[in-house]
């Protein structure tokens, strides 16, 4: 990489190099933290262990991208939205999530489908990878 990472940054980007999506869990109280964090935000603790991440979690919140906050580097992706996501394991994070467009968001909120299924995947960006999710169609 061309920019100097701290560790717990480069360790997460380098495991999404080999297809894990990682994050680090507590070795006192279990909490899971992702993205990876350097202490636990539940009780404080320095002791962290690095973890896969399942990839499921539900989607709780859809906020369609604004001409300001649109990123153009996501055209590629196609139609998709942003929202806080709660993972399986605990985490909840703000993140972009594919297969949303205006009609499908309309269609959740009108049928008060939230929290919906979704699911992290692995995501090519211009030199590196990054976490994005998939709405999981039921």
């Amino acid at each position: 990489m061309a920019i100097q990472l701290e560790k717990v940054v480069e360790t997460f980007y380098e495991n999404l190099e080999k297809g894990k999506i990682t994050g680090k869990k507590c070795t006192k109280c279990g909490a899971v933290e992702f993205p990876p964090v350097y202490a636990c935000n539940s009780c404080g603790c320095w002791d962290m262990e690095w973890v896969e991440i399942s990839g499921n979690a539900k989607l709780h919140s859809i906020v369609m991208p604004a001409p300001l906050s649109n990123k153009p580097e996501y055209k590629a992706i196609g139609k998709f939205a942003y929202g806080e996501v709660e993972l399986e394991e605990g985490s909840r994070l703000n993140a972009v999530v594919r297969g949303i467009n205006k009609k499908k968001r309309k269609e959740i909120l009108e049928a008060g489908k939230l929290p919906v299924p979704v699911k992290a995947a692995i995501y090519q960006r211009d030199g590196f990878k990054t976490v994005v999710f998939d709405l999981v169609e039921e």
